[in-house]
């Protein structure tokens, strides 16, 4: 996919708060937000409201950890909607394993997934091909609107996408988010499932007509760090960012809580 909308705009994402299964390592599941990710789901609300972005409408994934940090939202959106289009990439009989697990009881698919992770698909799950063609028709649909803003889950985690004077915030999982960044910033297909998104951490687009501006801004909420580096290639997740400060956000430059 590429990014054809040329209207100035600014477009959030964020991932939901760390979940249970996010620290114990585990892949995908329905795991509710860990302590420390409420609290980061009660700070994203204090950042928006003071954003007062006005007419502002939620899209979230229906995966519980998705919907526990948009519900945050409620008082400050018009609606909250939740789709299963944005639910995380479907990890088939891996669900619920640790990456070790995966490695011991299926070593072939493991170092089949570490050649080629754009085209690889999990037994009985999905790929990021797969996903790409599954968030395609949700991407066409927010270009076309014209006053929402809506919050999803990270398959990503959350994408807030801002036209004229309308408002659109999604709250996604990690490798739905990877796609949509891949969208915006013109990533190619070796460089999208190595995007870095991390939790606890607001990514904000402003797409040019031939490029796309990226802030990152952390919030000073501990989280795991579950990102896995492509093999032999350490650096190429990398989005470039301008680094951003706040008064209860903190720089994203430093890689220790990367995901």
């Amino acid at each position: 996919m590429m990014n054809i909308h040329i209207l100035p705009r600014s477009i959030y994402l964020t991932r939901h708060g760390e979940s249970e299964y996010n620290q114990i390592g585990r892949l995908g599941g329905d795991s509710p937000l860990s302590e420390n990710g409420a609290k980061y789901a009660e700070k994203l609300r204090d950042y928006f409201k003071i954003e007062s972005l006005g007419d502002l409408r939620v899209w979230s994934s229906q995966k519980i950890r998705a919907a526990q940090t948009a519900s945050r939202m409620r008082d400050l959106a018009r609606n909250v909607e939740y789709w299963k289009v944005l639910d995380e990439i479907d990890a088939g009989i891996c669900e619920g394993l640790t990456y070790e697990d995966f490695e011991e009881r299926y070593p072939k698919q493991f170092a089949e997934r570490d050649k080629d992770k754009y085209h690889y698909r999990y037994p009985s799950g999905e790929s990021y091909e797969d996903l790409v063609a599954r968030l395609e028709p949700v991407i066409m649909e927010l270009e076309r609107q014209s006053d929402v803003l809506v919050i999803s889950h990270q398959v990503g985690l959350s994408w807030l996408y801002v036209r004229e004077s309308a408002e659109i915030f999604m709250d996604s999982f990690q490798a739905v988010l990877r796609c949509i960044l891949a969208y915006f910033t013109n990533k190619n297909r070796e460089e999208l499932p190595y995007l870095k998104v991390p939790l606890h951490t607001v990514i904000k687009l402003t797409p040019k007509a031939y490029s796309c501006e990226v802030e990152m801004f952390h919030f000073d909420i501990q989280a795991v760090n579950t990102y896995r580096e492509k093999p032999g290639h350490p650096s190429i997740g990398d989005l470039s960012p301008s680094v951003v400060a706040g008064s209860h956000l903190v720089s994203v430059s430093s890689p220790v809580f990367y995901y």
